[in-house]
């Protein structure tokens, strides 16, 4: 896969996760940060640093950045959410537009 293909996330303690530029274009913000005219550092990288989200909360996120994905093409799954981690995952996607 070519690095245009795919983008950096990267957590609040500084650990990344390397997903589908497709999947990551699940979130309306992401997405705004890699297309949007005007030279995103985010767009020229194809990083995206979320200082305020964990790494333990960005894995789920990309998780369900690649769930959704597959939902939008009609694979109907559920998608688990671990009870410890529901509060905090309900923050993100406010910053995020998932």
């Amino acid at each position: 896969m070519k690095r245009k293909d795919t983008v950096k996330l990267i957590s609040a303690e500084e650990m990344e996760f390397i997903i589908d530029k497709d999947a990551a274009m699940v979130s309306q913000t992401i997405g705004n940060m890699l297309t949007s005219p005007g030279g995103f550092a985010e767009m020229e990288l194809g990083e995206v640093t979320f200082p305020e989200i964990s790494a333990v909360i960005l894995e789920k996120i990309c998780q369900y950045f690649y769930w959704a994905l597959q939902y939008s093409r009609g694979k109907e799954t559920e998608f688990h959410i671990e009870p410890e981690l529901t509060l905090e995952l309900m923050m993100a996607p406010n910053y995020l537009h998932t």
